[in-house]
């Protein structure tokens, strides 16, 4: 059975994306479901190799998931052709995005993390506002309605 690829994506890979990445697969895990491969990259080279967020980390800490040995990455052009699904955290990582892979890029492997909820917005910056706990919120939601849509369960 072919993996089901997952890349999700914000701006700096330190914050946001490696929420949802391990998340995800924490969530995965838990559920006993294979067959999923998931990571997480950058639109910018701002933070390229430096580890999760301090404060993004002790929330993922608090809830039992560990990150350790994360660094952030840019995404490429490979990774598009890679991975099934390419999900962003805002509409600024489309933007970005687009600046990466160039022309002719069929997006329909692309969406925003809510739009997988129901809801299109924007998951929650905390570098900004300082809320973990808000994009802790959203980026269960998301993943939860990942889970569910990609094996079936709504």
């Amino acid at each position: 059975m072919q993996k089901i690829k997952i890349l999700f994506v914000c701006h700096g890979n330190i914050c946001r994306s490696p929420m949802a990445e391990f998340v995800m697969k924490h969530k995965l895990a838990s559920a006993g479901l294979e067959g999923f491969e998931v990571a997480s990259a950058a639109t910018s080279t701002e933070e390229i190799g430096n580890p999760v967020y301090p404060p993004a980390r002790r929330m993922l800490n608090s809830h039992g998931i560990d990150c350790s040995g994360k660094h952030a990455r840019q995404m490429t052009v490979q990774d598009y052709g890679y991975y099934d699904y390419i999900v962003l955290m805002d509409r600024n990582n489309l933007r970005n995005m687009r600046w990466i892979l160039g022309d002719g890029h069929d997006m329909s492997k692309v969406s925003l993390l809510m739009d997988w909820t129901g809801k299109s917005r924007d998951v929650a910056d905390p570098w900004y506002t300082g809320d973990f706990q808000a994009t802790w919120d959203d980026v269960n939601e998301g993943c939860d309605a990942m889970i569910a849509k990609l094996t079936g369960q709504s």
